[in-house]
């Protein structure tokens, strides 16, 4: 039962992340639109030019990040089975 529990906890958090992660991109597409207005009578290459570089060192930090956590992924379960082969020895060491 408690399995479930957190099941469903954590799938709720998951859906609130989702829409804050959502509501927070349409912010920031609505905020380069913004600035890409503003600037559109002096300086609107630029303005968009160094959007599009944010926006892109943006993405290319996110996809390192990412591809680092990939490769540094722990072994599944690997404290678990590491006490379990402690017990193992010990139990394994009795007459």
């Amino acid at each position: 039962m408690d399995l479930e529990e957190e099941r469903a906890r954590l799938i709720s958090i998951l859906v609130m992340l989702f829409i804050a992660l959502f509501c927070a991109g349409v912010g920031v597409v609505l905020l380069a639109i913004l600035i890409a207005v503003a600037f559109w009578d002096s300086h609107r290459l630029l303005a968009l030019a160094g959007l599009t570089a944010i926006f892109l060192a943006g993405a290319a930090a996110a996809l390192g990040g990412a591809r680092r956590m990939l490769r540094a992924k722990p072994r599944l379960f690997a404290a678990t089975l590491a006490e379990l082969s402690k017990d193992r020895q010990h139990l394994a060491g009795r007459p």
